[in-house]
């Protein structure tokens, strides 16, 4: 199982500037649109959430570029859980450019949201609901990490009792 959130995403022209590469601005329109994915197909109660009343601030937005995407080229927006507090989610973000089998790695974002509760007049903190804690557990690279020593020392151990 992957440790990131994978939203597949083909370049329109209209996402491109007069030189016919992407516009920036776009990377953060599809971080959303994964993140959005994400709410959609691993944490469904949540959405039925936001239509009461949870909102989803976005409280931190960023994209480090290293290399062009064009029209009509293939990218795989890869959604990572990099923090979570009671009340916050850190997100990170790798878009790699798909090509022919082969990836390549274009950017990497990275976006913080605050869980909110109440009217828009007197919105306040709220705690991240427990299903959506539970759905982007599976999605950190850390307890992934986590995850593969213990699986390393249970072979290891094997090996050496066997």
């Amino acid at each position: 199982m992957n440790d990131y959130y994978e939203y597949l995403h083909t370049v329109g022209f209209e996402e491109t500037d007069m030189e016919g590469t992407v516009y920036f601005v776009n990377y953060v329109r599809w971080q959303g649109r994964c993140r959005e994915m994400f709410l959609q197909d691993k944490a469904p109660e949540v959405l039925e959430e936001i239509q009461g009343d949870l909102k989803l601030f976005t409280l931190k937005v960023g994209c480090e570029f290293f290399a062009d995407t064009a029209a009509f080229d293939e990218v795989s927006v890869r959604m990572r859980l990099e923090e979570m507090t009671q009340t916050q989610i850190g997100f990170a973000f790798d878009y790699m450019l798909l090509n022919d089998g082969e990836e390549q790695l274009v950017a990497r974002g990275q976006q913080r949201i605050a869980c909110m509760r109440g009217p828009n007049q007197d919105t306040q903190p709220a705690m991240v609901p427990a299903s959506l804690r539970n759905a982007l557990e599976k999605y950190s690279a850390e307890l992934a990490a986590t995850a593969q020593d213990a699986s390393d020392s249970e072979a290891s151990n094997q090996t050496i009792s066997g």
